[in-house]
């Protein structure tokens, strides 16, 4: 098994507030963490790189290979609570840092099994056949609509409300978070992207260059298209296969 990352400050922001982590256990277990930090000057700097810290190194102390499935759901979830925790100490303690927050993507593959602990609009796709499946779903305003049925997938794409989430790490003591399962099966590819992908990227290119390519090359290519289609935000990218 192996693990891609690369994070782009794109060709419009200032700053960039992704933060993303990896690591690999065994041939057949690994994980990695990907954060889109929002608010202030360095807000969101900050929460991404404090959430992404916290993950990083929780998972390394606390993962034991002898969790069962059900335990191992249980310490990723877990964790993600401290890391919320931890984001919004700070944010209650600096008076400058008020209203950080961050998405959070922490994806952790063993064996035939993915886990996915979600809270925003930073997504994971899992990219099988020539076929992509959104693993997630976005914790945002124009989500919900969609949801509701008040405007199409298509809409809301372009919806000038795109942006604006209904959950992040940081923002109250506890954060609301979804757990996913999925099967994973040699060949697969899993892609966990900040927003900074799939607003600029169409789902059909990213399967053309994940299937027609391999390590930094993917990671590259995807960043790049990304940056051909207007690069209007930080773009991260992490690829595990």
């Amino acid at each position: 098994m192996e693990v891609f990352s690369k994070s782009d400050i794109g060709l419009v922001r200032t700053s960039n507030q992704d933060d993303c982590r990896f690591g690999v256990f065994s041939p057949c277990c690994a994980w990695a963490v990907v954060c889109d930090g929002m608010g202030g000057a360095n807000g969101g700097n900050i929460a991404s790189a404090v959430a992404v810290d916290v993950i990083s190194e929780q998972i390394q102390q606390l993962y034991d290979e002898k969790l069962s499935k059900e335990q191992l759901a249980t310490l990723l979830t877990d964790i993600v609570q401290r890391a919320n925790a931890q984001v919004f100490d700070m944010a209650m303690s600096d008076p400058e840092l008020e209203g950080m927050g961050t998405t959070c993507e922490f994806v952790f593959v063993k064996d035939r099994t993915v886990h996915v602990v979600h809270v925003g609009d930073s997504r994971t796709y899992a990219i099988r056949g020539g076929k992509i499946k959104q693993l997630t779903e976005d914790h945002s305003i124009v989500q919900e609509m969609v949801r509701r049925g008040e405007i199409t997938p298509e809409e809301a794409m372009n919806h000038p409300n795109k942006n604006i989430i209904t959950r992040a790490l940081g923002i109250r003591p506890e954060v609301n978070i979804d757990y996913i399962e999925a099967n994973f099966t040699y060949g697969d590819v899993l892609l966990i992207c900040t927003d900074g992908l799939t607003n600029c990227v169409s789902t059909g290119d990213i399967v053309k260059i994940v299937h027609e390519n391999r390590g930094e090359d993917m990671t590259n290519k995807l960043v790049d298209k990304a940056k051909e289609g207007g690069g209007t935000d930080n773009i991260t990218v992490t690829v595990i296969y």
